[in-house]
């Protein structure tokens, strides 16, 4: 099955967000290792865009609300793992044990 949005092919899921978003998913969630630099320039650019298109937090939760609407069964779809057997307590040392 193939994910298209506005006329673009999404192969990732990060892909999909992107195109419906318009915007890459770093620009929110930063990258591991950038300068206070580049952090700055980030925000700056998201508050930007943010001051452009005030709906954008608006249609982020309606797209995670979708998401989840549309995956929760899978998500909700685990096997318990077995449990290790309870290990029997052993009498203390140094107090008699009634028999």
């Amino acid at each position: 099955m193939k994910a298209i949005v506005a006329g673009h092919v999404a192969v990732t899921a990060t892909e999909f967000v992107e195109l419906a978003l318009g915007t890459p998913v770093e620009l929110w969630l930063g990258v591991e290792g950038e300068s206070e630099m580049e952090r700055a320039a980030r925000l700056d650019a998201a508050r930007d865009i943010l001051a452009d298109n005030p709906s954008l937090p608006d249609d982020v939760s309606r797209v995670a609300a979708e998401a989840i609407e549309a995956f929760a069964p899978d998500l909700f779809n685990v096997t318990p793992l077995m449990r290790r057997p309870v290990a029997r307590r052993r009498p203390r040392r140094g107090k008699a044990v009634a028999a």
